[in-house]
This record gives C-alpha cells, structure tokens and sequence, in this order.
C-alpha cells in the first residue's frame, strides 16, 4: 500500500472486482495511477498477488520472444 492517504472519493470503482460488494476506504490500491477500491484489505491484496504475478509473467514472455536467456 502506498505510503500517501488514498481516498475512496477518488475509487474509479464502487463495486468490489472480486467479491461484488461495495469498496471500502480500508481496502484502496493505487493502480496505473488511478484509485481503486476493494471491499477489505485481503481482496486488496489478492490483486496485488494477481498482479505481481501477471507482471512476472508478461516478464518472462519478453525474455522469452527476444531470445534471451536470465
């Protein structure tokens, strides 16, 4: 989590992307530089696993087009 206060005025979203359920101020994320909203810290975090992983992923693909080898 960012070390600035985010606020949940400034979510791109209202609704939970993984439970369904409305945002918490609790469970914010600052994501490509726009707010985004969860309905508790352990959803939040879930996407920070999801992208981290996604990350390393799409990493591991560049490596792999352009022949390089780590």
């Amino acid at each position: 989590m960012p070390t600035e206060r985010l606020n949940i005025e400034d979510a791109i979203n209202e609704i939970c992307p993984w439970s369904g359920k409305p945002i918490s101020a609790d469970a914010l994320t600052l994501y490509n530089g726009a707010v985004v909203g969860f309905c508790n810290p352990e959803c939040r975090d879930k996407f920070a696993r999801a992208i981290q992983a996604f990350e390393a992923d799409l990493q591991a693909r560049r490596v792999e087009r352009a022949g390089l080898h780590q």
